[in-house]
């Protein structure tokens, strides 16, 4: 009822959930002894109800350390795995409020700050009522699947003067264009104008799909198209995970 309660209810959940998890003591199936599917619920809507700017990883992070050494040294997998299972929870709880499972999923994959969820599943279900969203979410997925090939995720960026065919250029100019107004508008928490603001993209995208070859022979060409790719994956996924939206 106050935030004394809420502070000791959380720090009891974290403390089941953490102990549980950091010895393997998991749910499974239909099985749940320790009640740990509740606990990781009580936890979200204390979070989410409750509008407490915390983040799950930082007080996931901070109930560990409690532990100390009672639990194995090497908690990262149990954190991840931790995590995961509360966003699971977390993605039923946003279905059961009315949001369709691509849009949940297409927001959780990102793990945003809590308090900007709702603002964010609010963008991607206008971005989504765009014509042009099915086909940047379908470029996205084609983009994430080229760039996973890589032998290393390629950093942001290409040299204009790398660019060799007309459609890598203008996809290049068109990203420009856009640019300082995608910055300004995630900065300042715009989702939505964030998100519809890549609209103009649709055709750039498609043509280079369609003209240019990303794994070009001259390894300077193949990079530097990853890189521009990499680019776009950076600008066009920073709301949510748009390749989540493809059908």
């Amino acid at each position: 009822r106050n935030k004394v309660g809420t502070v000791v209810a959380l720090a009891d959940k974290l403390e089941t959930l953490v102990g549980m998890f950091g010895i393997g003591n998991l749910p499974s199936g239909d099985k749940d002894p320790f009640a740990l599917r509740r606990h990781a619920l009580g936890i979200l809507r204390m979070l989410t109800e409750g509008g407490l700017p915390l983040q799950l990883s930082a007080v996931v992070d901070a109930a560990y350390a409690a532990f100390g050494d009672k639990l194995p040294a090497d908690g990262a997998a149990a954190k991840e795995a931790l995590l995961s299972f509360v966003f699971d929870r977390l993605a039923g709880m946003l279905r059961e409020s009315g949001y369709s499972a691509q849009e949940v999923d297409a927001v959780l994959s990102v793990r945003p700050p809590w308090g900007e969820m709702q603002q964010r599943l609010a963008a991607v279900r206008a971005f989504t009522a765009l014509p042009e969203a099915q086909a940047l979410a379908a470029a996205n997925k084609r983009i994430n699947n080229i760039l996973k090939k890589a032998d290393a995720w390629p950093e942001p960026g290409a040299k204009p003067e790398l660019l060799a065919e007309a459609s890598e250029k203008e996809l290049f100019d068109a990203m420009q264009s856009i640019a300082s107004n995608i910055e300004k508008t995630w900065t300042e928490g715009q989702f939505e104008q964030n998100l519809t603001q890549l609209a103009a993209l649709k055709a750039p995208v498609d043509a280079f799909f369609e003209h240019v070859m990303v794994n070009a022979d001259d390894p300077a060409l193949k990079a530097n198209r990853l890189g521009l790719l990499s680019q776009l994956h950076a600008m066009t996924n920073r709301v949510a995970d748009l390749s989540k939206l493809a059908v």
